[in-house]
């Protein structure tokens, strides 16, 4: 079968990328390990709720999920699984499951093996994750299973004339709960009706954030009472446009957090400025009150990072895709990206609730921000507008354990 052989290729490929690359590598390392991790801490007689995500993000989404079910029912144990390392190693440690480990990859072997070992009495995949033989093996155990925070676009395979062996994989679970009514009707006419529309628990998480946000000293040193513009998760493409902004506006300073945080970006960004600047693991008490630009040059900040701003940037929209606007509308701020932003649903609800703005050029970035610099109305009423859609889309995480029998 063209899938199994598919998982094989890409196994083999992982060990023979192992020894040059490190991601492959770290890879690697925790599949070796997975199955004896298991035997180890599989507390026995426990019953097993398996969350599987396949990255970090996939986490952010289903993290409600895991955490409430904990709250609830805490006579459960979390097991949570990732695909991806960059998932994993930042993950690995989190104290709301009682297992953290990497899935291994999707052969009938492996299948068999983990779920044997495991025993979940129910799992959940979130989002995209839709592994042929894990769902497979777990219909055949008759083993409830839910995808979470599903989105469906007609260009899936699942939509083909040929798609026929995915369409099959989607009936395995015992229901899909999915971010939206045009995902449902893409099911419905492949004959997937075990489908309800609950939204997205991402909103559920960026509100948790927000109640969670560290203060930030440095940072309120930093901006002290002056109007900030916050550009968070940018590229090289991003940068050119907000910096040369920032340049010939001494009225606004910058926070920017990088996508990428390397020397040589981080030098790149700092060659383009024309204003004072600080980096952040650089700073103290004195020389950040007399920056203009402030660089975050370290990671886990930018979620509390964003409350110090009135205007965000989110990057990424220049390139494959914008990063996540979420977090920044949370706090009732307006949202500003670039124009790749069309695959990301609350991006474009976010432009329909005017709280979220795309630019294509220097020019449009331009017009936009001498507007909301010079029209506090409508800068306080696209923060408000940002603000609502997150608040009036909250509530999934209920909406989804109410359907579920524990």
């Amino acid at each position: 079968m063209l899938y199994n052989l598919a998982i094989i290729i890409y196994d083999i490929v992982v060990h023979l990328a192992a020894p040059f690359s490190r991601k492959p590598r770290k890879m690697m390392k925790g599949h070796w390990v997975v199955y004896e991790l298991l035997r180890q801490q599989l507390e026995k007689d426990a019953r097993y709720i398996w969350f599987h995500a396949a990255s970090l993000g996939e986490f952010e989404q289903g993290r409600p999920l895991i955490e409430k079910i904990r709250a609830k029912y805490p006579n459960y144990r979390i097991l949570l699984t990732f695909f991806s390392p960059s998932g994993y190693e930042v993950r690995k440690n989190y104290r709301g499951a009682d297992i953290v480990c990497y899935l291994p990859f999707d052969k009938p072997r492996n299948v068999k093996k983990f779920l044997d070992l495991v025993n979940p009495c129910m799992a959940f995949f979130i989002k995209y994750e839709f592994w042929k033989n894990y769902l497979d093996e777990l219909h055949k155990r008759r083993t409830p299973v839910y995808s979470v925070s599903s989105i469906f676009r007609r260009g899936q395979i699942f939509f083909k004339w040929y798609g026929g062996t995915y369409r099959n994989v989607l009936r395995n679970f015992d229901h899909i709960f999915v971010q939206n009514e045009r995902s449902k009707r893409y099911l419905s006419k492949i004959g997937i009706n075990k489908v309800t529309v609950v939204g997205d628990t991402r909103f559920d998480r960026v509100l948790q954030i927000r109640d969670e946000a560290k203060d930030l000293p440095l940072v309120e040193l930093f901006k002290n009472n002056t109007m900030t513009f916050v550009a968070g998760s940018s590229w090289q493409p991003d940068e050119d446009l907000f910096i040369e902004y920032f340049n010939r506006h001494p009225e606004v300073k910058l926070i920017i957090a990088p996508h990428v945080i390397d020397e040589n970006h981080l030098v790149e960004i700092i060659r383009k400025l024309k204003r004072p600047y600080v980096r952040y693991t650089r700073a103290d008490e004195k020389n950040v009150r007399k920056a203009d630009c402030l660089i975050i040059d370290c990671f886990g900040l930018l979620s509390s990072i964003y409350r110090y701003g009135e205007i965000a940037y989110i990057g990424g929209g220049f390139g494959v895709g914008i990063h996540n606007t979420l977090e920044a509308a949370v706090y009732g701020i307006p949202v500003i990206f670039g124009p790749k932003y069309q695959k990301f649903q609350e991006a474009i609800h976010l432009l329909e609730a005017k709280g979220g703005f795309s630019i294509k050029s220097y020019e449009e970035l331009k017009i936009l921000l001498d507007r909301m610099l010079g029209d506090e109305d409508f800068l306080r009423e696209a923060g408000k507008n940002a603000g609502a859609y997150v608040t009036d889309n909250a509530g999934t995480t209920d909406k989804v354990l109410g359907m579920i029998n524990f």
